[in-house]
């Protein structure tokens, strides 16, 4: 068995003024450095032997502020591309058209020039299986997944059914945990992964975690 730790991103500036990011490459703000740091003990508690981040620089520093040496990174871990609505805040969105905004959280449509969440989904699993196996390679039980609020929704919904319509997104240095089964032909088989711990998040701030 190999267990998984996926870590969203520290909040950057942009989502603390609700100004969704895709992947516009945004550093941590001051705010998400100290949410990283209370995220810390945690990791270090679980001690992952292997870690991979996304190829954007807000996982790459949310692992050094963990005291964490990512062993690679991924481009197939990096936020969803949100097209036309990359730099536009969520407000505005929501009040164009609301019920847009609500089935994008649902997974259900993706903003014009975006890739779908199923294109999302897809390349994400590919990109934690992937991980998994070096981490297996490598002889480490336990793999830390640095990424983005977007690839945990859709990995999640695609590893063990949590329907991203039915639960809050992914706080700010939060951190899920599955734990995945030897022997496995997919990720996304039945049995291949259960989830154990889901948005822990020691320096939850707002009730309503920004995209």
């Amino acid at each position: 068995m190999t267990r998984l730790i996926l870590v969203r991103h520290g909040e950057t500036v942009w989502n603390g003024q609700r100004r969704l990011q895709g992947q516009q490459d945004i550093g941590l703000s001051q705010a998400g450095r100290r949410q990283v740091a209370a995220l810390a003990r945690t990791v270090a508690h679980l001690a992952p032997g292997y870690v991979v981040t996304s190829s954007l620089c807000r996982t790459r520093e949310t692992a050094e502020v963990l005291g964490v040496e990512p062993d690679g990174c991924d481009p197939r871990l990096n936020e969803a591309y949100l097209g036309d609505w990359e730099g536009r805040y969520s407000a505005q969105i929501k009040e164009e058209d609301a019920a847009e905004y609500t089935e994008w959280r649902a997974g259900r449509f993706h903003p014009p020039g975006a890739e779908s969440f199923g294109e999302l989904t897809d390349r994400v699993v590919a990109g934690v299986d992937a991980a998994v196996r070096r981490a297996r390679e490598g002889g480490h039980g336990t793999l830390l997944v640095v990424t983005h609020g977007g690839p945990v929704r859709a990995f999640l919904g695609a590893a063990v059914g949590l329907d991203p319509s039915r639960t809050v997104p992914s706080h700010p240095a939060s951190l899920s945990i599955v734990d995945v089964a030897s022997g496995f032909v997919s990720l996304i088989e039945p049995g291949a992964a259960k989830l154990r711990l889901f948005n822990h998040s020691p320096a939850m701030s707002p009730l309503d975690p920004p995209d």
